[in-house]
């Protein structure tokens, strides 16, 4: 009824400004002529949404690309007359703990964001950004991605998508230095190598 989070409410709980009935087992529960009446106070209370720009690169050495990510998204919003926030991360694709991606997760969830912007699909996660996409659509955020460009054939993103994985565990297989796991990798990246050609 409000577009709120439960976490919203149980805040709004404890500050007073929502009354909530409980069950045996601890539940709240809400009377909605009560929670109508508080829609037309909280909207004058709550901020308005805005434009949330997100940029990521993979690895501390790219940061140099993030700084540019972060300037053709600031640009890319300036020129649409947006008021924006841009969120940077630096962190793989595949990592789903990023304190940036948990930040804007949670500022979707609470319905702070009118708009995502991104440079590229991939920018936001590697695999999974599908899901943050249908939680925008459910949540009414308008998604922009600024570089659509083409789109690549069926083999070129798995290769994109093997060689990801292959970064990712071999990140983790290289602090054990051992032989085996470092043959294993070496196979890995020829076979994928191979396929590309």
């Amino acid at each position: 009824t409000l577009g709120v989070s439960i976490s919203t409410l149980r805040r709004w709980d404890a500050e007073g400004k929502l009354h909530a009935n409980r069950t045996r087992s601890g539940h709240r529960r809400y009377d909605v002529s009560e929670l109508v009446g508080l829609t037309s106070s909280l909207s004058a209370e709550m901020p308005s949404k805005r434009t949330v720009a997100y940029a990521r690169v993979s690895s501390a050495d790219q940061k140099g690309d993030l700084e540019r990510q972060k300037q053709v998204l600031e640009l890319f919003c300036a020129s649409h007359g947006w008021t924006y926030e841009v969120i940077a991360d630096l962190g793989s694709g595949m990592n789903y703990r990023k304190k940036g991606l948990l930040r804007l997760l949670n500022m979707l969830i609470d319905g702070e964001i009118e708009r995502l912007v991104v440079t590229h699909k991939d920018r936001l996660l590697r695999f999974g950004a599908e899901m943050v996409f249908a939680v925008c659509e459910m949540k009414n955020v308008e998604v922009v991605i600024i570089n659509k460009g083409t789109e690549s054939s069926f083999e070129e993103d798995l290769a994109k998508d093997v060689l990801e994985i292959i970064t990712v565990f071999s990140a983790r297989l290289y602090g054990s230095r051992s032989k085996k796991n470092q043959k294993l990798l070496d196979g890995m990246k020829k076979a994928v190598a191979d396929s590309e050609n």
